[in-house]
């Protein structure tokens, strides 16, 4: 079942092209992926999902009903720019958020104390915004964005400005979340950060969405048969059956990175291999990074216009 879905989204400013002929599904209880370099248009498709803006055609249907005003309780939006106020005191701040989402002060009050607890922040509710480290100003600000308990929780840059420590921690929150039922949807340029998060993505540039799909089905579509392989012994060549592209040594170690000259079982490989005088360590396929699936998904783009 689908929580959000659009259907050929268009958006353009003034003489700027935003978004074109987007369509995206997102189904419920995933974590989903909104992939793209700045000023792919998508953040420009979160607003018009959160209803900050409007599309100029096409359709949203949330939890199959066309979206309205009412859906926007439903959803927790965590915005690049940072929306806290500087001069309010942390703790009204995020009450008064949660009552604008619909919650009453006492149950407000009474999810609150769990996330006091949780992100270890009690001393820090008597203190104003600005008061606080850039950082910490980010975990108030994921509060504030899931503490009505929203069925759809949006995230543009989540761990823009966190140290690898509290990006784990927010990592860990993301996963609990979802586990209690929610759906996750992430923005980032930055497409290594969630990369293994995300169960589904979409890839987006210059506002078209140029790829979409389960992150596996599609690292498998861009695969390239090239395997890593640790051992000891002899340094691998090239022959019949297998290209080697590079080999590193260290302390007696070969890390060897081949390619298959022939389609060959991954049994059949290994068998070819342990014919040569080698021990090895370790051995596994290698799959492109979501950023090298980007740049060759755009080359085919731009290739298919050209042509």
């Amino acid at each position: 079942m689908m929580i959000i879905e659009a259907k050929s989204i268009n958006k353009k400013y003034q003489d700027h092209v935003a978004l074109k002929h987007i369509d995206i599904s997102i189904k419920r209880g995933s974590i989903y992926g909104l992939l793209g370099p700045n000023g792919a248009g998508k953040t420009s498709l979160i607003r018009i999902f959160t209803q900050i803006t409007q599309a100029d055609s096409g359709t949203i249907l949330f939890n199959q009903e066309t979206l309205q005003s009412k859906h926007i309780f439903e959803m927790g939006y965590l915005p690049e720019e940072r929306g806290l106020y500087k001069k309010m005191l942390v703790g009204e701040q995020l009450l008064y958020f949660a009552e604008l989402k619909g919650l009453s002060n006492k149950e407000a009050k009474l999810r609150l104390k769990y996330w006091i607890d949780k992100f270890e922040i009690k001393d820090w509710l008597g203190k104003k915004v600005e008061e606080l480290s850039k950082g910490m100003q980010q975990k108030i600000q994921f509060i504030a964005t899931v503490l009505h308990e929203p069925k759809l929780i949006i995230l543009d840059e989540p761990f823009s400005g966190f140290d690898p420590i509290n990006s784990q921690i927010l990592v860990d929150e993301i996963l609990l979340l979802k586990d209690k039922g929610a759906t996750i949807v992430f923005s980032t340029h930055r497409m290594d950060s969630v990369e293994l998060l995300c169960d589904h993505i979409a890839l987006i540039n210059k506002a078209e969405k140029i790829l979409d799909g389960p992150v596996n089905d599609i690292k498998q579509q861009y695969k390239s048969n090239q395997f890593e392989i640790i051992y000891t012994g002899s340094a691998l060549v090239s022959d019949e059956l297998i290209e080697v592209n590079y080999t590193k040594e260290k302390n007696g170690q070969h890390t060897t990175v081949l390619s298959l000259q022939n389609l060959i079982s991954t049994n059949r490989l290994v068998q070819h291999i342990l014919n040569n005088p080698i021990d090895i360590k370790g051995f596994r396929e290698k799959l492109p990074s979501m950023e090298e699936i980007f740049i060759m998904a755009v080359q085919q783009k731009n290739n298919f216009k050209n042509a």
